[in-house]
């Protein structure tokens, strides 16, 4: 599936070129009121066990009952991955212990999981775009949480998580460098947001990803994976391959192999270490759960949630560059996040969409982003951009006062045109009081006046000047006009 490997995405060692496989497990937690089993509470940040019901607790003679919401869910990203939809899917019980998993199994799907194979298209830098299979998602519960510096001694457990529902979304060993594992995982997250099955708040631990490394010579079979477990970060997953695809590398190189097992990643030290080897499927002792009958649904079913699906980003993208001739890049950039690609659509809906796209990414970007916000909590609404770019469009503010009113509305607030009247930011058109400032630099200037008519270019210096004399508020196209009268060009 993946376009054969360019040379700038092998790793060098000292024997040659190494290439990175990279696949990877990752754990969306599903957007719901109530847990994938029982009625209790996912909300985040609630006393420890606080949400838990007696089902999560695991009390005797407790059943657990299937929240359709969940299946919903899983089925709508399911459709958003481009996948197939199984109408009939099997619950699991994988057996092992943790402390803070009171059943000592989780319940999960094994051979038959709600969703099959489906394919997610991501851009890279320099106009790239590779296509990473999804082998497959499958519903599952969460387990608890254990806190280990509540006591000297004792660690304590917190079932708020436990039983929360979760997406295992796996991809093919379809990665192939650090970057491309990071733009996959970006990719996943905006598409699940604009589903809004999965809030994607990694710090939250709502989405989380297990990534799978192995390192071969170009073209040999695939080498021996270590898995790393729970990452959190896009930054720590690029980190995390990096590190990894080194480590694998100099192991081999020196005679050594590589032993299949479970890793986790220090962010503090960027460095990955062992935590167990790795088990295979059968120590899990797989078994249909028996409380839980088959999960089966028909096609009508899944074409009444296909219908009312939002425009996913590649669709957006898409529509964008046709209906706003934005280039690819541009697009891609606004539609990233859905609210990103509100906004701009409320601001360009009319006006002229290639300058409110240089509005929007450039300086609300750049502002936000200094300033650690969101789109979200910006100070500067659409309504009050579209008003200014309007302003712009009729002649009323140039480029530069634009600026200045920005970072008053960004400030201060208030209603563009208000403000421009206000303080008599509009721009000077007329023409004599232009004349009289051009006149001016230009004769104290014969100098530049004769480098003028031999070098065109040169006619920006005293557009430049005006524009300084003027504060500003002249109009650069009438400065530009008279110019080149009076200079004879």
């Amino acid at each position: 599936m993946n376009a054969q490997s360019k040379p700038s995405k092998l790793i060098k060692g000292a024997t040659g070129d190494w290439e990175v496989v990279i696949g990877m497990e990752v754990h969306a937690q599903v957007t719901s009121k109530s847990k994938l089993f029982s009625g209790a509470s996912t909300e985040f940040g609630g006393a420890p066990n606080s949400h838990v019901s007696l089902v999560d607790a695991a009390m005797p003679g407790m059943l657990p009952v299937i929240n359709e919401e969940c299946v919903k869910q899983a089925i709508r990203t399911g459709l958003g991955l481009k996948s197939q939809i199984n109408l009939k899917s099997v619950f699991d019980r994988k057996n092992y212990f943790y402390p803070d998993l009171p059943q000592g199994y989780q319940i999960s799907q094994y051979k038959q999981p709600i969703v099959g194979e489906g394919a997610v298209t991501i851009d890279l830098e320099g106009g790239d775009s590779v296509t990473v299979g999804i082998e497959r998602l499958h519903l599952e519960q969460d387990a608890g949480k254990s806190l280990h510096d509540r006591h000297p001694t004792l660690s304590y457990v917190d079932l708020n998580r436990s039983g929360v529902a979760l997406m295992e979304i796996v991809s093919k060993p379809d990665l192939r460098s650090a970057e491309e594992a990071k733009a996959f995982l970006g990719k996943l997250r905006s598409i699940l947001r604009y589903l809004g099955t999965c809030d994607g708040n990694m710090e939250e631990g709502s989405l989380r990803a297990d990534v799978n490394v192995s390192v071969r010579k170009p073209g040999a079979p695939l080498g021996t994976r270590c898995e790393i477990k729970n990452v959190n970060s896009i930054r720590f997953i690029g980190q995390a391959i990096e590190h990894e695809a080194r480590r694998q590398i100099d192991i081999i190189e020196d005679g050594g192999s590589i032993k299949q097992e479970t890793r986790l990643f220090d962010p503090g030290k960027g460095e990955t270490r062992s935590m167990r080897s790795k088990e295979e499927a059968h120590d899990y002792r797989y078994f249909p759960d028996p409380d839980l009958l088959p999960l089966e649904f028909n096609r009508a079913y899944v074409d009444a949630l296909k219908e009312h699906l939002p425009e996913l980003p590649d669709e957006k993208k898409v529509r964008f560059m046709r209906d706003f001739s934005l280039s690819p890049y541009d697009a891609g950039v606004l539609v990233a996040e859905r609210e990103t690609a509100d906004y701009f659509e409320a601001v360009a809906k009319g006006r002229d969409a290639k300058l409110a796209a240089n509005w929007v990414i450039n300086e609300l970007f750049g502002r936000l982003n200094k300033e650690g916000k969101d789109i979200a909590h910006s100070p500067v609404s659409s309504a009050q951009l579209g008003g200014m770019l309007e302003l712009i469009a009729d002649g009323t503010i140039s480029g530069k006062i634009a600026k200045d009113l920005f970072e008053i509305l960004w400030s201060e607030g208030g209603d563009p045109r208000a403000i421009v009247t206000a303080r008599g930011l509009t721009q000077v058109t007329d023409l004599g009081a232009i004349e009289k400032i051009v006149d001016e630099i230009v004769g104290k200037n014969p100098d530049k006046v004769a480098d003028a008519k031999t070098n065109p270019k040169a006619v920006g210096w005293f557009v430049g000047q005006a524009m300084k004399a003027s504060g500003g508020k002249a109009s650069p196209q009438a400065v530009n006009e008279l110019l080149k009268k009076k200079l004879g060009l």
